[in-house]
């Protein structure tokens, strides 16, 4: 057996807690007897185990006479680094209860950018003052990045946009915002001399919008209202983002239909403008009065995942959304 694995044989004798609670009470005492008496034990085997860790160690820990007992410089340096071991050996049982329970630990959470503007932070914010030993990772994602991530397992839940009862099949989820359309025109349009505007406003009007593959549900459901008059949306540009969107707006490109969340992103050359609901006809289609489209977010995680801290995030969200 070579030095090396001798090493090795002994090294499982440095980490039972056994031997570092009995060096610690004898370099605290620096009297093997008032020592043992505190653990409960005679002096010979604490005098053996004290022996013992020397050996290990390659080193002395204490110099006795039949007088006295005294820590060697190498004793002297490792009793914080003992105490320090100790005391987080004796936490371990309390963490472990609190990560059960998701006090402690991780959450990977992504989001849209729509939900950052006002909700998200309220949330980050409440749930860190109740839980400040959670480590959250945010991740900004659109929704099909976010499926994605869900399936890989590199995200714990997001929050993702969508239209009225469209959440993501195959998941979990909890809606925790709804909210109607309005539409972004550019401010030298003459659309935004007025309060509110009618869809038949709009038909004609260049649009900027997102891509379907990022949110097919709420993309459809404007085009629904344009098919429903017998028309179909001129798609001007294409951006992923709403707030690329609302910036290629203010640069004159069209307009663009947005929560009404965005209107707290305020860009300069860029007007809000809400949906006035009005009777329109479509092709072989009677009047009828068209809804404006709505949109809703859904905090969404995967029905498999065990992760007690999304749990406690959840319900966090449901105190406050109710």
């Amino acid at each position: 057996m070579t030095d090396q694995t001798k090493d090795h044989a002994r090294l499982p004798s440095l980490v039972e807690l056994r031997l570092w609670r009995q060096f610690a009470l004898v370099a605290e005492e620096l009297h093997f007897s008032r020592a043992a008496q505190r653990l409960n034990m005679t002096q010979p085997p604490l005098t053996q185990a004290i022996a013992q860790l020397e050996s290990v160690l390659g080193l002395r820990l204490f110099e006795r006479t039949k007088r006295s007992v005294q820590l060697t410089a190498a004793g002297a340096a490792l009793v914080p680094e003992v105490r320090d071991l100790l005391a987080r050996a004796a936490a371990l049982p309390a963490f472990a209860r609190a990560s059960a329970d998701g006090e402690v630990g991780r959450l990977r959470l992504a989001f849209v950018s729509t939900v950052g503007f006002d909700l998200l932070p309220r949330w980050v914010r409440a749930f860190r003052e109740q839980h400040p030993r959670v480590r959250l990772e945010l991740i900004e994602a659109t929704g099909d990045q976010q499926l994605e991530a869900l399936a890989g397992g590199e995200i714990d839940a997001g929050f993702v946009l969508h239209s009225p009862g469209f959440a993501p099949l195959g998941m979990a989820s909890r809606r925790v915002a709804q909210e109607l359309l309005v539409v972004a025109v550019p401010e030298q349009s003459a659309l935004a001399q007025q309060s509110a505007v009618t869809l038949a406003d709009l038909l004609d009007q260049p649009l900027v919008i997102f891509p379907r593959r990022i949110l097919p549900s709420l993309h459809d459901a404007i085009f629904a209202l344009y098919h429903a008059s017998g028309r179909s949306p001129v798609v001007a540009q294409e951006a992923i983002q709403m707030q690329t969107i609302v910036n290629l707006v203010s640069a004159g490109l069209g307009i663009a239909w947005v929560p009404d969340s965005v209107r707290q992103f305020q860009r300069s050359g860029v007007v809000y403008r809400s949906i006035a609901a009005e009777p329109v006809m479509g092709p072989a289609v009677p009047a009828v009065r068209q809804p404006v489209p709505g949109c809703e977010t859904s905090l969404v995680w995967s029905k498999a995942c065990t992760n007690p801290v999304l749990q406690r995030f959840v319900g966090c969200i449901g105190e406050a959304f109710g």
